[in-house]
Formats: structure tokens, C-alpha cells, sequence
């Protein structure tokens, strides 16, 4: 296996040419990855990624262009693990659709040598954690922003001082600022409605 991935990675294979899966699948477990599981359609796949655990999955392209971008969106729905189309030949505007679906990289056939592919894998697990970590990031910040506006609102304070009654509570209480703001937006569930109109 290749220095740049330290671990056997589990691999989804999908491909609507079944001779084009047991070729993939030969480079995959050369490079030293567990392949999971390898399909043709998009059912079944559908059903694997409901059962399975996926590092990266592997979509083959061949003429029917739009079975493979849609094997792409419901792995990339489904599956939560990125994604890789092997393309027979150069295609733009296939790569367009296959980006605006979630695909990750694209090599042509020509290009999905041992090495290449195994490059390709380590640039898109990078990428994937990167994109997770801006999206938890995203995240926290919304939950925050959530919490500041409920502060807001019932103690009648700018955003700076609900900030500043997070902060102290997360200080007083030992606990992550997140999980103060998340407490904040749980407990507004049990108090009363504060919004103008809805009192006696």
C-alpha cells in the first residue's frame, strides 16, 4: 500500500459494467484497500448504503452518463463518504453535473493507474475532512447565533451581551460554549412564549 493512506480503506464500487467493477476492484485491492461491496445499479446501492460503512466510493462512467451521475447523488446522499468518478474519456460537461451532485475528483481510465488513483484517494479524504470541519464549523456558528437571538429576546440585551452571558455560563459551568448555546436552544422548548401578542 501507498505511504500517503496509513490505513485499508473501505471501498464502494459502482459501475454499471460489471467487467469494469472487477478491473476497478483488482487496482483497489492492490493498493491494500478492503472493497466492501461492488454494484451495478442504483437500488442496490442504495440499499448498501443504508447497511454499509464506506471510506470512499468509486463510480465508474462509461456511456451512460446519467446512470452514473445518479449512482454519484445517492451515494453521496446516502453513503456520507466521498466520492470518485473514473471517466472513459474527457467530459466537461459530465464533470459539471458530477460536481453540483457532490463528486469529489475525476480521473479518466487512462489516468487510474496504482498511483494516481492512490493519490487521487488521499487529495479526496482531505478535502471530505476539510468539508466536514467547515460544515461542523457552520454549524456550532448557527447553533450560536440561535442561542444569542433567544438571550436576546428574553432579557431584552444587544447581541454582544448575550454573547458575553454565554461566555460566563460556559465559564461557570466548565462546559464547551456549544453546548451551553445547544442547553439554550433546548430549554426554550419548556418556557413560555415571550413574543409580543401572545400574553393575556
Amino acid at each position: 500500500m501507498d505511504q500517503g493512506t496509513s490505513k485499508p480503506l473501505r471501498v464502494l464500487l459502482a459501475n454499471e459494467r460489471p467487467e469494469h467493477l472487477e478491473q476497478m476492484a483488482l487496482v483497489v485491492t492492490r493498493l491494500g484497500h478492503a472493497v466492501i461491496a461492488r454494484e451495478t445499479n442504483i437500488a442496490a446501492v442504495a440499499a448498501l448504503t443504508e447497511e454499509g460503512v464506506f471510506d470512499v466510493a468509486i463510480v465508474g462512467v462509461g456511456e451512460n452518463t446519467l446512470h452514473a451521475l445518479d449512482l454519484i447523488g445517492q451515494i453521496v446522499r446516502e453513503a456520507n463518504c466521498p466520492v470518485i468518478a473514473i471517466l472513459d474519456v474527457e467530459d466537461p460537461a459530465f464533470v459539471h453535473q458530477a460536481a453540483k451532485r457532490g463528486v469529489f475528483a475525476y480521473l479518466t481510465t487512462s489516468d487510474a493507474r496504482d498511483e494516481q488513483l492512490e493519490s487521487s484517494i488521499d487529495v479526496v479524504l482531505a478535502r471530505f475532512a476539510e468539508f466536514h470541519a467547515l460544515e461542523g464549523a457552520f454549524g456550532r456558528r448557527a447553533l450560536t447565533e440561535r442561542a444569542k437571538g433567544i438571550l436576546m429576546e428574553r432579557h431584552s440585551v444587544d447581541e454582544d451581551v448575550a454573547f458575553l452571558m454565554l461566555r460566563d455560563q460556559s465559564r461557570k459551568s466548565n462546559r464547551k460554549l456549544i453546548d451551553v448555546a445547544q442547553a439554550v436552544l433546548e430549554a426554550r422548548a419548556l418556557l413560555p412564549d415571550n413574543s409580543p401578542g401572545t400574553g393575556d
